[in-house]
């Protein structure tokens, strides 16, 4: 199927309430936080690892939906799998690919026509097994920013208890443990995202069928991952800027600042989305390109 011949943005809100978004490992796993303002942050390889398991998901390993970065997979055996359909042995692909130039655009076409991933977002395919096996790097065409909450959020970290004791010398001395989770009461958060054609037709071949379901998936990432630690999680509203041409006919930026979310007046402290007001300035969508709410 041919490459998509739209650019796009398109602006992901989602919320959550009395969960963990994105714990921080280096911070004993409290919310992310940008301490210079008290905004919440979610990165975007924590949005794009639920986009890959609703594909995962919904697709089960169909031909040509597989994802590269898997849990329980190594890379290197999905790389493997290129150099055997190129006929070549892992161990002696780099002295293969000095006799036949061609073979890097056959390992990448292979690749990104197997995994959605890697036809989506792009990859490093560069592993290390009997030397270097490496099936090349991938840019791409579609690219998340950190997601950021709307108002600065105070994390809150809970006591708990639980029956579950450890070992057996605890269970003589006492009922029950203790322990600790963070959570934020509510947050409004916002993500920014960007779909190049230009990539998709010159490298990966990301298509309109792989375009509708990246939608179906930001739409739904969160409804298949649902965990205490995660509270409740939902994407409230994607706002999409379809451009009428592969290159553009705006800067992403000005698209961008079309949309506004605010806390509404009289509402001290959000808990909840209806306490938020989201506009778009249609008005002002400049020719060559259209806004869609989803």
């Amino acid at each position: 199927m041919s490459a998509i011949k739209n650019r796009y943005e398109f602006v992901i809100l989602f919320d959550v309430e009395n969960g963990n978004p994105n714990g921080d490992p280096d911070a004993g796993n409290m919310p992310r936080i940008d301490p210079e303002t008290g905004h919440g942050l979610v990165t975007d390889v924590c949005l794009k690892r639920k986009i890959r398991n609703y594909v995962e998901t919904v697709k089960e390993d169909e031909s040509g939906y597989r994802i590269y970065v898997k849990d329980g997979v190594p890379l290197n055996r999905s790389d493997a799998e290129a150099c055997a359909y190129v006929g070549v042995d892992p161990a002696k692909l780099k002295e293969a690919k000095k006799k036949d130039a061609n073979l890097d655009v056959l390992l990448r076409d292979f690749m990104c026509s197997n995994f959605y991933d890697i036809r989506t977002f792009g990859a490093v395919m560069t592993t290390f097994v009997k030397g270097a096996l490496n099936c090349g790097q991938v840019r791409g065409p579609v690219q998340l920013g950190f997601a950021r909450s709307v108002d600065p959020i105070v994390p809150q970290e809970v006591t708990i208890t639980r029956v579950a004791i450890t070992t057996e010398a605890d269970a003589e001395n006492k009922g029950t443990e203790m322990g600790r989770k963070y959570i934020v009461p509510y947050a409004l958060y916002r993500a920014e995202g960007y779909i190049s054609a230009n990539l998709a037709r010159k490298t990966t071949g990301f298509s309109e069928d792989d375009l509708a379901l990246l939608w179906q998936a930001i739409l739904n990432m969160f409804e298949h991952d649902h965990s205490a630690a995660r509270g409740n999680m939902a994407v409230r509203e994607l706002i999409v800027f379809k451009h009428d041409s592969e290159l553009g006919n705006a800067p992403a930026h000005r698209l961008f600042d079309l949309v506004k979310a605010s806390r509404k007046e009289g509402v001290s402290a959000a808990r909840s989305y209806a306490d938020y007001t989201v506009t778009v300035d249609e008005a002002r969508v400049p020719d060559g390109v259209t806004c869609i709410r989803m």
